[in-house]
């Protein structure tokens, strides 16, 4: 028990004692490197070790010029290379299939249901109903693969060897889409046209100085679509190897029917995604000319159909579409790839060397396979020569030799030959010790010797090198070359919506309530709506009429005004209460909102009364600001209490009472425009015995009917008491004024 005891104790203490930076390194550290090493980084032959050890497999299977099989019997074999799991390998083929289009040139001839890439819904069938074979295409990529033109190396278990590298005979890096998450970095290539590419490396093979963008002027995607081109931006990436690529969808207007057809759509979204944004805004009420969205696709390919209302523009519901969801989306370049086993981030130039200095060395690695293979056959053949030119004299040998050991020896001393070139002679059939046969055999020997030769020479020689791989290159070209998926539209020539005409306008009413809430709803809802909800003794203070795209000031009893634009706040069903203004402005405590007014161009004035009897008048445009701000303060003077705030646009008629029954009425005229928000304005109505001003009103929504009573021809002046027979109602009194 105390020896367990100890045990633990030592555990604990080395524990605490082991710094942190060691344990990183021991345990995090190889495991970060396996992942990026091994797993989610592509390297220059454009395949992760997934990709390699599955295509591998299935070429060692005789499936590049074999019938096609069960996928299920392609995983259970790659299981041999590659530990991950049935489920993982089978999504990695799946993506490598010409049935999922995930790629621009698929390595699999697929047939079954393999989903497709434009779609997250469309699930693929399990490996067991679906049949592979390699795509004739993949003859590119084990071209030299049995002249030890790449490394070997053991699989997991040390049982099989599999190739480092597969030996691709063109850029496959740089053909199709390759995205991978790693640790504290990722990949992302994505996928350039396959004659485009080809040509580009052969002109750089014979000018180093090339412009590519000239040739390969962007990437070319399996889901088609549209590039907007921006030359600067493309430049940048192909320099870089980061950036950003903008596609924008493919469609087609059937005005007879009043729908839009959506064809293509960028790489990186997918069919249900789309209808989800679509489906999104036109519930937030933010997209009102969509009647129905629905899913087209079939055996024809994709089709997404958008049901637009009478009388809409088609083109500019799309442009608004286009803005709003990834019908429009960017692809974000990365280009990260494994470089002798460093990951490094490269332009396409840059990675196009890369490749072309691999190439050399698999196809020097090929063409010494080949010079050591002939080299050897004309050893062979030149002890035969040696043999043939007295036969007579070996079959002597050969007859008096005793023993059938010591032929090999018997010859080599008659001849001066090695063992190789004896046991070579030893095995020549009665049979072909004939004329023509040796006619032959000097023929033979005279081709090597000049294929000998010109082997030597291309290894001695870069440019002969460069011969090769360009012919190779030509040859794919034409074999696999197809046109270009992703058509290429220069940004100057693309109709953009700005953010102002994305805005849908239509008139509405504000309402604003004593507790605080504020309430959007439009001229329509508001038609076929009966009365407005509000909380148990709650009232509204204050309504105002105007448009969606107005902007919105909102003072508060602290002198402060908060912005918003009004098409920001949610459209309100006569239901609902609205929206909370302490939580939507996020006011200070009891901090309460006094009054609102909308304005679109900030043209007017604000009138704002005090209790000290004083009145400002301030422009609205000094309210303007060019930067979006939401909040400014010393809106208005804070000096006296505030009592009321009216906005004009021309001269009006007001009245203000104090609280001793005094009025004064005055035409706005009367007050000057002052530019600080901060003053406290001119004195209107006067005090008198210590009174206070209580109510300022627009003449029109008070009370009073004979108006000349309560006129001064100048201000500030004390006011008149108010008279019943002046009012319209007299039951009301003061209160009603």
């Amino acid at each position: 028990m105390k020896k367990d005891s100890n045990k633990t104790a030592l555990t604990e203490d080395l524990r605490t004692k082991q710094p942190i930076t060691d344990t990183l390194e021991q345990n995090y550290m190889p495991y970060a490197m396996s992942v990026i090493v091994s797993r989610a980084i592509p390297e220059i032959d454009g395949f992760k070790p997934s990709h390699r050890k599955l295509l591998y497999t299935m070429y060692k299977m005789g499936l590049l010029n074999g019938n096609r099989t069960k996928s299920a019997n392609v995983v259970g074999q790659t299981m041999k290379l590659n530990p991950h799991g049935d489920s993982a390998i089978y999504e990695t083929m799946v993506r490598l299939t010409r049935g999922n289009g995930a790629l621009l040139h698929p390595w699999v001839d697929s047939k079954g249901n393999f989903g497709r890439t434009y779609s997250r819904d469309m699930q693929y069938a399990a490996s067991r109903y679906t049949e592979v074979r390699l795509d004739a295409s993949s003859e590119t990529l084990f071209m030299g693969l049995d002249k030890n033109s790449v490394d070997f190396i053991d699989n997991y278990d040390g049982t099989l060897k599999e190739p480092r590298l597969l030996p691709a005979v063109f850029p496959t890096v740089l053909v199709n889409s390759n995205q991978g998450i790693a640790v504290g970095m990722a990949s992302n290539i994505c996928s350039f046209n396959l004659s485009e590419v080809c040509q580009a490396t052969i002109d750089l093979l014979q000018d180093s100085e090339t412009d590519l963008l000239s040739i390969m002027p962007a990437p070319d995607f399996s889901t088609g679509a549209e590039i907007i081109y921006n030359a600067t931006e493309m430049r940048k990436i192909y320099e870089s190897g980061r950036g950003s690529i903008k596609l924008r969808s493919v469609y087609r207007v059937d005005k007879k029917n009043g729908h839009i057809e959506i064809l293509e759509i960028p790489y990186s979204t997918t069919v249900e995604a789309i209808i989800d944004d679509i489906t999104s805004l036109v519930k937030a009420g933010k997209i009102r000319e969509i009647n129905d969205i629905r899913d087209e696709t079939d055996l024809d390919g994709l089709k997404l159909t958008i049901d637009y209302k009478r009388n809409v523009d088609p083109d500019s519901l799309m442009q608004k579409l286009f803005k709003m969801t990834s019908l429009q989306s960017n692809f974000p370049c990365n280009f990260n790839i494994l470089i002798d086993g460093h990951p490094r981030v490269l332009g396409v130039g840059q990675i196009l060397k890369e490749w072309i200095s691999w190439r050399r060395k698999c196809l020097v690695r090929e063409l010494t396979y080949d010079l050591d293979r002939k080299n050897e056959r004309l050893h062979l053949l030149r002890g035969l020569e040696s043999i043939l030119l007295d036969i007579d004299k070996a079959i002597k040998i050969i007859r008096e030799t005793e023993k059938e050991a010591d032929v090999l020896a018997n010859l080599m001393a008659g001849f001066g030959i090695d063992k190789l070139q004896a046991e070579y002679v030893a095995e020549i059939r009665l049979r072909q010790l004939n004329r023509q046969y040796i006619l032959q055999r000097i023929a033979d020997i005279e081709k090597l010797t000049k294929e000998i030769a010109g082997l030597e020479a291309t290894l001695a020689s870069t440019k002969k090198q460069d011969k090769l791989i360009i012919a190779q290159l030509e040859d794919v070209r034409k074999k696999y070359g197809r046109p270009r998926l992703t058509r290429l539209i220069d940004e100057h020539k693309v109709e953009f919506i700005s953010d102002e005409e994305m805005i849908e306008d239509y008139r509405l009413k504000l309402f604003l309530t004593e507790h605080g809430y504020l309430k959007k709803l439009s001229l329509a809802s508001l038609r076929s709506a009966g009365d407005l909800k509000t909380k148990e003794e709650d009232n509204i203070v204050q309504e105002l009429e105007g448009k969606n795209k107005s902007d919105l000031l909102l003072f508060s009893d602290r002198g402060t005004v908060y912005k918003l634009k009004v098409h920001e706040l949610k459209d309100h069903k006569p239901s609902e209460l609205g929206e909370y203004t302490p939580n939507l402005l996020e006011l200070e405590d009891d901090e309460k909102i006094v009054y609102i007014h909308n304005t679109e161009d900030y043209s007017g004035w604000l009138l704002v009364g005090f209790a000290s009897g004083k009145i400002v008048k301030l422009p609205i445009n000094s309210y303007e600001t060019k930067t979006n701000r939401k909040k400014l303060i010393n809106a208005y003077s804070t000096v006296s209490p505030l009592v009321a705030i009216h906005a004009i646009n021309d001269e009006e008629d007001f009245v203000v009472v104090s609280n001793i029954r005094k009025a004064l009425v005055f035409n706005s005229a009367q007050v000057p425009v002052k530019s600080t928000r901060s003053s406290q304005g001119v004195q209107v109505l006067l005090s008198k015995k210590g009174s206070y001003m209580t109510q300022f009103k627009r003449l029109s929504d008070s009370n009073i009917e004979q108006d000349k009573y309560y006129r001064n021809k100048n201000v500030p002046a004390v006011g008149f008491y108010i008279k019943e027979n002046t009012l319209a109602d007299r039951q009301l009194g003061l209160d009603g004024i």
